[in-house]
């Protein structure tokens, strides 16, 4: 790549990646190249440009972006780099796998019956506000920080769990269930606005509140029993902006984190536990 000649900083759990720049790429902050991890980098003087795996990443003033992997993401992706001559250097990145709980169990994935009309549009309209809401581009920063946990509890669901149903897979377990007595107040892991607060609860996730921290880096909680914010606000790491209960479906009270990163309509679901110090 002729005209990007000075080092490129990328943050890579596997230690300095090495980049063909001219000189050793250096690590600065801890990333997780593994399925439901992310990546944070630095490019160099001179990119104009960034892509992994032909997805165009937003660049910030100071040259850092951030790029997330799915739970599902193949072993191999590529980062590539273009500088103002129109040059492009194409850096590839070992994506670690990972062990998945997996449950197998004697029942079918769906149980007999068709869902009745009412409430097949009544949850397409809640997907609609729960894809707005991701769609929504803030100017928070919380995409640089290392994440703090919401809130306290034993870890009653992890990230990435999923049953088989008489072979049949069934959805994977989409973030982090911290089991809290009802009412305990969570906070939110790192900087970011309020891009959806729900006024009533959702069939399946309950009093929902979502955080968009930038980058395309998003913040959900599911089953709340009540909401300290409102949609618009601007929240700070540590701000207790909710409670915890077992509104939707829930068995019992916790509070359900997830994380998404989603760039143009590509949507990838990241382990919250990876972001945690």
């Amino acid at each position: 790549m002729p005209g990007l000649t000075r080092r490129a900083v990328l943050a890579g759990g596997i230690g300095a990646l090495a980049l063909p720049l001219g000189a050793r790429a250096q690590a600065e902050w801890p990333s997780k190249l593994s399925q439901g991890g992310w990546l944070r980098g630095l490019a160099p003087p001179g990119t104009v440009a960034v892509d992994l795996d032909g997805v165009p990443l937003s660049l910030a003033p100071d040259r850092r972006f951030f790029a997330g992997f799915d739970r599902d993401a193949p072993p191999m992706a590529t980062l590539t780099l273009t500088d103002t001559s129109g040059a492009r250097s194409a850096v590839p990145l070992a994506i670690a796998p990972r062990d998945w709980q997996i449950e197998r169990v004697d029942a079918p994935l769906r149980p007999p019956g068709v869902p009745d009309a009412e409430f097949l549009a009544r949850r397409a309209q809640e997907r609609a506000q729960i894809e707005a809401a991701r769609a929504r581009r803030t100017e928070a920063q919380g995409w640089r920080q290392t994440m703090v946990r919401p809130a306290p509890g034993r870890f009653s669901g992890r990230f990435g769990s999923q049953r088989i149903y008489r072979g049949q897979p069934g959805a994977y377990h989409g973030g982090l269930d911290m089991a809290s007595p009802a009412g305990t107040p969570f906070v939110a892991p790192a900087d970011g606005v309020v891009v959806l607060a729900a006024p009533a609860p959702f069939t399946l996730e309950g009093r929902l509140l979502m955080l968009d921290h930038g980058m395309g880096l998003g913040s959900a909680f599911l089953h709340c029993s009540t909401h300290l914010v409102r949609e618009g606000d601007t929240v700070a790491q540590g701000q207790p902006i909710g409670t915890v209960g077992m509104t939707g479906r829930a068995t019992g009270p916790h509070l359900h984190w997830a994380l998404a990163w989603q760039v143009g309509d590509r949507l990838r679901r990241l382990d919250p536990l990876l972001f945690l110090a």
